[in-house]
C-alpha cells in the first residue's frame, strides 16, 4: 500500500470529537476513495459506502432525498444491518458531487449526530459554487493531491529515519553527500517520469515498465479532458481547448495562457472564458499560477487575472505528452532537451500541495520571476527561480527583483540539479528535490493538506 499523508489526517479527524464531517476534495484518481476506505475499515466495525454515481447512473436512491430521515430510510435498504452506533459505525458518501442537495444536508447529518460521516468529491469546487446553501461550519473542507516527491520516496523504500534525516540537511542548509545527491536525483528524475497518480505509481513499482505507466497516464489525460460533463457542449470544447493548451504553453517563454489563442479569435480576453478557467482550477486538473507586478506580502492583494499561467496537476502526465516513451530525455539529462518547463511544473505541484498559493513577477522591463511565495513567519514575499540546466547562477530578473528595496526581500531561492547548497546576498542555491521539504506555516487544514 502507497503511504498518503493524509491518512494521518483522517485518522485524527475521524477518532476526535470534530461536530464537523470531514470532506475530502480533488481531482479524480488521486486516491481519495482508496485511503478513506482504507482508513474507515480500521477504526470501524461498521464500514458503509455509498457512490453516488453509480446511485445516479443506477436506482436513484438519493437523488430527492431532502431530509435527514429520507437518507436514513434509503440507506437502510442497502445497509440497514449495518447501522449500529456513532462510535462504531462510519458512512463514506463519496463522489458527493453527483447530488448537489447532498452537500447541503451534510450541515443537517452532522447536527443530527446518530452516526460519523466522512465524504468524497471531485469537481467540489465547482459544485460548492452552484450550490444554494453552503453547510458552511459543518464541513472540513480537504483536498487531495497526487503523491508528492516526499510520498513518491516512501512507495520506492525510503524509510522515516532517512527523510528525517534529509530534511535536517534542508533545515541547516547543509549539502548532501556526492552518493545521496546522486540516488536523490535519480529518483527525482524517476518521479518526473512517473508522477505521483497512484495507479502510474504502482505500475511503476510492480512492472517499471514505461510503457504501461504512459498508458494509465494517457487514459487519465484523456479522462480529465472530457470530464466536464455539467456544461453544454460549446462549453465543454472551450474547456478542452484550454486544458489541451496547457503543454504548448509551457513550452513557450513566456509559458502563460494567451486569451485570443483558444479559439485563434482577435479580441477574445481572459473574462470570455472565466468559467472555463474556474472549471479547471477547481475539478484540480490545472493548477493556476498568477502573476504580480507589485510583490508585497501578503500576495493575494496585489494578484492579477488577465496573466495566467496553467500547469498539469501531475508531472508524469507532462513528460507524458512531451515525451512519450522516451525516457532518456529525462533520465540522461540530455544536453539538447530543455527540461525548464518540467522543472517548473514539478515545483508548481509541490508548493500548492504544501499549502501554497502561487504567483509569479512579471514586469516588462524588469523581466520574471518563476514564483513568489508567502513567507508567514517573516511577513514578506519569497521569490523562487527554477533551474534545469547548467547556467542556474545566471538569473538577472532575479538578481534584479532582489536588490529592489521597496518590495523587502529578505530570501530568494534558486533550484537546479546543483549538488551544493550555497548563498550570495539574499540568495541561496537548492538542490531542487528539496523542495519537497517547503511547507506554508500558515495551516488552514481545509486549504492546505495534502494527500
Amino acid at each position: 500500500m502507497l503511504y498518503r499523508k493524509i491518512e494521518s489526517l483522517i485518522e485524527e479527524h475521524l477518532n476526535s470529537d470534530s461536530k464537523k464531517i470531514l470532506l475530502i476534495d480533488g481531482a479524480r484518481q488521486v486516491g481519495k476513495t482508496y485511503i478513506i476506505r482504507y482508513v474507515g475499515k480500521k477504526l470501524f466495525e461498521n464500514f458503509i459506502e455509498v457512490n453516488m454515481v453509480e446511485d445516479f447512473l443506477g436506482e436513484r436512491l438519493f437523488a430527492k432525498v431532502k431530509t435527514v430521515e429520507d437518507f436514513y430510510l434509503q440507506l437502510s435498504m442497502l445497509a440497514g444491518n449495518k447501522m449500529k452506533q456513532k462510535k462504531n459505525t462510519l458512512i463514506f458518501i463519496d463522489e458527493i458531487q453527483a447530488y448537489p442537495h447532498l452537500l447541503t444536508l451534510l450541515k443537517f447529518l452532522a447536527q443530527d449526530g446518530k452516526f460519523t460521516f466522512i465524504a468524497s468529491g471531485s469537481l467540489l469546487g465547482v459544485t460548492l459554487s452552484q450550490t444554494t446553501s453552503i453547510p458552511m461550519g459543518s464541513i472540513r473542507k480537504v483536498r487531495m493531491f497526487p503523491l508528492d516527491f516526499e510520498e513518491f520516496l516512501y512507495a520506492n523504500g525510503m524509510n522515516e529515519f532517512t527523510i528525517s534525516s534529509l530534511k535536517k540537511k534542508f533545515e541547516s542548509l547543509e549539502s548532501l553527500d556526492e552518493s545521496m545527491h546522486a540516488k536523490l536525483m535519480d529518483l527525482f528524475r524517476k518521479y518526473l517520469l512517473v508522477g505521483g497518480l497512484p495507479d502510474a505509481v504502482n505500475a511503476y513499482l510492480s512492472s517499471k515498465n514505461i510503457q504501461l505507466v504512459r498508458e494509465i497516464q494517457s487514459e487519465i489525460h484523456d479522462y480529465y479532458a472530457t470530464d466536464a460533463s455539467k456544461y453544454d457542449e460549446e462549453r465543454k470544447l472551450k474547456i478542452r481547448r484550454i486544458y489541451d493548451l496547457i503543454p504548448s504553453n509551457l513550452e513557450n517563454k513566456k509559458k502563460r495562457v494567451i486569451a485570443q489563442n483558444i479559439e485563434n479569435k482577435k479580441g477574445k480576453t481572459f473574462s470570455d472564458y472565466q468559467d472555463e478557467f474556474e472549471y479547471l482550477i477547481s475539478a484540480g486538473i490545472a493548477l493556476n499560477v498568477q502573476a504580480i507586478s507589485n510583490p508585497v506580502f501578503p500576495l493575494i492583494e496585489s494578484s492579477g487575472k488577465n496573466l495566467l499561467k496553467l500547469y498539469l496537476n501531475d508531472v508524469g502526465i507532462l513528460t507524458g505528452i512531451l515525451y512519450g516513451n522516451n525516457i532518456r530525455a529525462i533520465l540522461d539529462d540530455v544536453k539538447s532537451v530543455n527540461l525548464g518547463s518540467v522543472y517548473e511544473s514539478v515545483v508548481a505541484n509541490e508548493l500548492i500541495a504544501h499549502g501554497y498559493k502561487l504567483f509569479y513577477y512579471d514586469n516588462r522591463s524588469r523581466g520574471e520571476v518563476d514564483y513568489l511565495i508567502d513567507d508567514y513567519n517573516s511577513l514578506s514575499v519569497v521569490p523562487i527561480e527554477v533551474k534545469s540546466g547548467k547556467d542556474y547562477t545566471v538569473h538577472s530578473a532575479l538578481n534584479t527583483f532582489v536588490k529592489n528595496e521597496d518590495y523587502r526581500i529578505q530570501k530568494a531561492y534558486v533550484m537546479s540539479n546543483e549538488r551544493e547548497i550555497s548563498q550570495k546576498g539574499k540568495i541561496i542555491y537548492l538542490p531542487i528535490y528539496f523542495v519537497m521539504f517547503f511547507q506554508n506555516s500558515v495551516k488552514d487544514a481545509e486549504a492546505c493538506r495534502i494527500e
